[in-house]
């Protein structure tokens, strides 16, 4: 899963139409599983890779699509970049929320949010036992931060596997023949989308306790693009003096003495992120300073 950002928009590098991550077996020419991953995914987008952690190790056994008695393994990473021209012949990024669009909490859908309160009400009145209706009454509420619950942007994951189990998203229906409703983003092949939640649920906890946000910034940026930057990922406005107090008080950018010539009104000072900090600083809060509204 290899990770850009603009300032509005967190993207993600597909293959296929946007049906698939960049993916490849792992291969005896190939000296460890990263260096494997970094050349499949240069092969088939030409677009180098940065900073790369392991993800996860997936083994379902109906994780793909044919059906097969032999087991696919597959082992996932999430990679970070600035965004750049790919030049693979089916390569291309796309916009996170298009596979998700109830995970932007910037500009909700009501329209949308009402679609999968319905479907989820029904799908709990479905159960066939009390306690069974309770359990999946508490998911709902704890997942879409219902009730007394407040929304949890990092249980994307969460979210994915139980509007999966209520047959409500597309790739259900490989399972229980029955389409899922279309507007809940688009599917993927195998379980790619998965996997992309899986990874979009990492990032967004991982920015709150580590300056990996520096690898998608260009080399000089103003504390609103940053700041952009971040509510992108985190599918939350946050509040502005706060992020501002946070940076200053984490010391973890300075400034470059320019200005920004492109930003309306008052050129906006330039920042660029420090070289100490890159390499052994983490960050202490735990929290991103929301917006009261959100």
């Amino acid at each position: 899963m290899l990770v850009a950002a603009t300032d509005s928009e967190p993207l993600v590098l597909t293959t296929h139409d946007g049906s698939m991550l960049p993916s490849g077996p792992f291969e005896s020419g190939h000296r460890s599983l990263q260096a494997g991953l970094r050349a499949w995914v240069e092969e088939q987008t030409h677009h180098p890779l940065g900073y790369v952690e392991q993800l996860y190790t997936f083994a379902d056994r109906d994780r793909t699509e044919q059906k097969t008695e032999q087991r696919v393994i597959s082992i996932s990473y999430l990679a970070l970049t600035r965004q750049g021209p790919v030049s693979g012949a089916d390569a291309a990024w796309h916009g996170w929320y298009r596979y998700f669009p109830w995970e932007d909490r910037r500009s909700p859908s009501a329209e949308l949010d009402a679609l999968i309160a319905g479907a989820l009400c029904e799908w709990v009145s479905s159960a066939s036992e009390p306690a069974l209706k309770r359990a999946r009454q508490q998911r709902v509420d704890l997942c879409f931060g219902l009730g007394s619950r407040s929304w949890n942007e990092e249980l994307v994951l969460q979210r994915y596997e139980l509007l999966f189990e209520a047959g409500l998203v597309e790739e259900a229906a490989r399972r229980t023949g029955r389409p899922g409703l279309s507007p809940l983003g688009q599917p993927m092949r195998h379980d790619h989308r998965r996997i992309l939640a899986t990874g979009i649920a990492r990032l967004r906890a991982k920015i709150k306790y580590r300056p990996v946000v520096f690898e998608l910034m260009p080399p000089a940026f103003t504390l609103l693009q940053l700041q952009q930057v971040v509510e992108a990922l985190s599918g939350r406005y946050l509040h502005k003096q706060n992020f501002r107090r946070f940076i200053e008080q984490q010391q973890l950018v300075e400034e470059t003495g320019a200005l920004s010539t492109e930003t309306p009104g008052r050129p906006a000072k330039l920042f660029r992120f420090r070289g100490d900090v890159l390499l052994e600083r983490a960050l202490s809060g735990t929290k991103l300073p929301l917006a009261r509204s959100n």
